[in-house]
């Protein structure tokens, strides 16, 4: 039944529904997630809180991330992507309001408590939001168009950040700091979205041995008469599948791990990317923050180009090349702080440059953790590898604090001798995604969810040798 799928040439503007909603989802979804960045900004003088508070503030989300990925990514392999789309979307949307409640400071509880604890169930639902809306939407789109489709979901996640800036820049002002958690109710909204545009996956309906529904939402998504789809002559039995099912395949743990946390890279640049402008090319806050606008559209276009090679070039040569490039220009950038072509620093090209390969890295590697599972395991390998992913929210910021021999783990203040070990650290991550692409990947280019499960559930034979 689902070949009709893998036959299709040009996507329906149903499928483009699908694309749509979750390119919203994700920008909504990590606008609440860095909202408390421009929160900080109006209370961190007012309650003058120690580094340990603002860093466990901050970082709280990222802790809540790790468990929320694997949860969220094993049910929705058991209760449907649809429903846990729509879960997270009111997770996170809650969550975020409910800060508006806040206490003042002398609250009934510590206010950084009460931050700090329902922004962990922020982080909770963001990672498992994004654990379930990029394996809906491969289900709905033929292997031929998987790679730039999944990766194209990704490209609307810096948005998130900018809509926190343009809340911070415009709202706050008027509606205060309490108000913009009330913005942040925003992707509640996203669930009449996926209500009245969303079908449940067919793969996963086709699992659960509902054949006929199964039927019906493909119908949708390709837009055609649902009785020119046959049913299979011998309905499939119901799949039933547990977590711990994951560790059956090794490979893929091993690859999605090492891939995901390439993430630790690219979370230690961001948090100091600003302040090294202002020190290193003696500039101003303000025009360090003019140009990161160069660095968010070198970003953007990096996703775009990420999602088209996925599919040219294949994702272990497109995720090989992207790792490395990330490498190389995130050590030359350490490496090249005092160096200048005429009045062009080097240090900002390459920090750019660098930002293009990093960026491109997610719309590669957020698709293909979940495209190297068996069908019935796909969500919860997503989750478990986006979740292992999130750890490098932890990790960046912890070593980073150690190299730089600081105590604020927040944004621990660099010294010029401090930056190039500190790249070489951040180098280190890309490195070995590349080398996991290259030596543990397996190429899932132009083959259906179906092809890919059988592949990976063949028995590896044994070699037995028999003494002469």
């Amino acid at each position: 039944m689902l070949e009709r799928l893998e036959q299709q040439k040009v996507l329906t503007a149903n499928q483009w529904k699908i694309i749509a909603t979750a390119n919203v989802g994700d920008m909504l979804d990590f606008f609440d997630f860095f909202l408390i960045g421009y929160v900080l900004a109006f209370i961190l003088k007012d309650w003058q809180l120690t580094y340990g508070q603002s860093a466990l503030i901050l970082v709280s989300a990222g802790l809540g991330a790790v468990p929320g990925a694997f949860f969220w990514g094993w049910m929705a392999d058991r209760i449907g992507r649809r429903t846990v789309f729509m879960l997270t979307a009111l997770n996170v949307a809650c969550a975020t309001g409910i800060l508006y409640f806040t206490p003042g400071l002398n609250g009934w509880i510590p206010a950084w408590i009460f931050l700090s604890f329902f922004r962990f169930f922020v982080g909770f639902g963001n990672a498992g939001l994004i654990a379930v809306d990029i394996p809906l939407v491969q289900e709905f789109v033929p292997a031929s168009k998987r790679g730039w489709v999944s990766g194209l979901t990704t490209v609307l996640l810096p948005a998130g950040n900018i809509l926190g800036a343009l809340s911070g820049a415009y709202l706050a002002p008027s509606i205060g700091w309490r108000g913009l958690f009330l913005v942040g109710l925003a992707p509640a909204l996203l669930v009449l979205m996926i209500r009245y545009w969303v079908p449940e996956s067919p793969h996963w309906l086709m699992r659960m041995g509902r054949c006929a529904e199964a039927r019906k939402s493909l119908a949708w998504a390709l837009q055609c008469d649902p009785n020119e789809i046959e049913l299979p002559r011998v309905p499939p039995p119901m799949e039933r599948t547990s977590w711990h099912e994951l560790f059956r395949y090794p490979r893929s743990v091993a690859a999605v791990c090492l891939i995901a946390l390439s993430q630790t890279g690219g979370v230690g640049l961001l948090m100091w990317i600003t302040a090294l402008f202002v020190m290193v090319l003696k500039i101003t806050p303000a025009e360090a923050s003019f140009l990161m606008i160069w660095v968010g559209m070198l970003g953007i276009a990096g996703r775009l180009v990420a999602s088209w090679m996925s599919d040219v070039l294949g994702r272990r040569t497109s995720g090989f090349i992207i790792g490395i490039g990330g490498a190389i220009s995130m050590a030359l950038a350490g490496y090249c702080t005092d160096v200048y072509i005429g009045t062009m620093s080097v240090f900002f090209l390459l920090v750019v440059i660098q930002r293009f390969f990093g960026d491109a890295s997610y719309a590669i590697i957020a698709p293909y953790v979940a495209e190297i599972w068996p069908n019935r395991l796909r969500a919860s390998g997503m989750g478990f590898g986006y979740g292992v992913g999130n750890l490098g929210k932890i990790i960046g910021p912890l070593a980073l604090a150690v190299i730089v021999g600081s105590s604020n783990y927040v944004s621990p203040k660099v010294t010029h001798d401090a930056i190039f070990p500190a790249f070489l650290f951040l180098s280190y991550w890309y490195l070995q995604a590349a080398l996991a692409f290259l030596l543990l990947g397996i190429e899932t280019k132009g083959r259906s969810i179906e092809e890919i499960g059988r592949t990976l559930d063949v028995p590896v034979p044994i070699r037995v040798t028999v003494a002469k």
